[in-house]
C-alpha cells in the first residue's frame, strides 16, 4: 500500500462540479492499494502518515506531526500510485488491487484516520474528482508499506 503525503495549506476535492471535501492546514494524503494489500497494511499506513513528524516546531524544525498541530487530512483513494513504469512508455496498472478489495482496504485506512480524533474528508472512490492543493513548503513524502 502506497500513500503520497503533501503537507498542504488548505485543499479542496471537487466531482461534478460540486466541491466534496475542504481542508484548512494540514496533509492531503493520496492512497493507493496493491493486489496484495491487507487490513494491517491500512492500519500501518495510516497511522505512520497520522504521525509522521513533517510540521515544524516553534524552532522551525519538523518535530510535530498532524496529530501534533491537530491538522485536518483530505484523503484520496489513487490507484496510479500503482503505476508500474519500467517497460515501454504506457504505465502499467496491473499491481493494483481490484476495486473491491481497494475499496475495503481504502475504507479501513479512513476509519483508522478518523480513530485518531482528526477531521477527515474525503473524495469520491471511483470518481472522476478536480484536487486543489496549496503545498506548503513545499513538503511531499511517499509512504510504502514494502519499506
Amino acid at each position: 500500500m502506497r500513500a503520497l503525503l503533501q503537507r498542504v495549506a488548505k485543499a479542496s476535492v471537487t466531482v461534478g462540479g460540486q466541491v466534496v471535501g475542504e481542508i484548512g492546514r494540514g496533509l492531503v494524503i493520496l492512497v493507493g492499494v496493491a493486489a496484495d494489500d491487507t487490513e494491517r497494511d491500512a492500519d500501518l499506513l495510516a497511522e505512520k502518515a497520522i504521525n509522521l513528524r513533517i510540521f515544524p516546531d516553534e524552532n522551525d524544525k519538523l518535530n510535530l506531526s498532524a496529530l501534533d498541530i491537530g491538522g485536518e487530512l483530505l484523503i484520496i483513494s489513487q490507484f496510479t500510485l500503482l503505476a508500474d513504469t519500467r517497460k515501454g512508455r504506457r504505465p502499467s496498472f496491473t499491481g493494483a488491487a481490484p476495486p473491491e478489495l481497494a475499496q475495503t482496504l481504502f475504507q479501513r485506512f479512513l476509519a483508522t484516520a478518523r480513530g485518531s480524533g482528526l477531521r477527515v474528508e474525503t473524495g469520491r472512490f471511483q470518481q472522476y474528482m478536480q484536487v486543489e492543493i496549496h503545498n506548503d513548503g513545499p513538503v511531499t513524502i511517499m509512504l510504502d508499506t514494502r519499506d
